[in-house]
């Protein structure tokens, strides 16, 4: 057989196989999270340190959200992730860590009392949007970007119903509306309406009002 024949068949075989593992996480996953309800899924930056503004807040929004009887997911790592994790436990909610494998930064928290592991990222999306009444982000960096605006897609397309997607720190997110708004609304590239997707909020007790006005817990 050619070498690159070879090489081309080995790919497929590997393919092939990587299959049956992203089946078996999509699989752990449904079967994990099918009674966390209802359910916010938190994003922000895994490298912001415990007594860090954004962090004390998430602890407090984890916290006052747990107590109103939402469980709390993030992607259970460091940072924002931790703070969720940990508000969801001291407000005695299910705090569920969503971890991923990467070479650097992620490591699970301790402060999940749920925990998954997942290798593939886009398994791991579903399972942010699948099980989550609402959104909040944190200040954070391109994955929390990446989280937010995929939520803002599949709503704007109508491929999933519409919940809240909150930015937390009107200060942060500020520049990025009006960028938003100068550049995508102003060229046509979304509509006016899609701007009521995104909520910014800065007060926790107004955060929780908000979610808790949407979802019936």
């Amino acid at each position: 057989m050619p070498e690159k024949q070879y090489v081309i068949d080995a790919m497929t075989v590997n393919d092939s196989w990587r299959l049956f593992k992203i089946i078996a996480e999509f699989v752990d996953g449904f079967s994990t999270l099918s009674d966390v309800y209802p359910a916010v899924s938190i994003f922000g930056s895994a490298r912001t340190k415990p007594g860090d503004a954004n962090y004390e807040k998430t602890v407090e929004i984890a916290k006052k959200l747990a107590q109103q009887g939402f469980h709390i997911i993030t992607g259970g790592g460091p940072g924002i992730m931790e703070a969720g994790n940990k508000g969801a436990r001291d407000g005695g909610g299910r705090s569920v860590g969503l971890n991923i494998h990467l070479p650097l930064e992620q490591e699970p928290n301790s402060f999940a009392n749920v925990k998954l592991s997942f290798q593939y990222f886009f398994v791991r999306k579903v399972m942010f949007v699948k099980y989550a009444q609402a959104y909040i982000a944190m200040p954070g960096g391109f994955g929390t970007m990446d989280e937010i605006f995929e939520a803002l897609t599949l709503i704007q397309t109508k491929r999933i119903k519409p919940f809240p997607v909150i930015l937390v720190g009107s200060d942060y997110w500020s520049g990025l509306l009006e960028w938003i708004k100068a550049q995508l609304q102003s060229k046509g590239f979304i509509y006016g309406e899609d701007l009521d997707f995104i909520t910014v909020l800065d007060d926790p007790d107004e955060i929780v009002h908000t979610i808790k006005r949407f979802v019936i817990v």
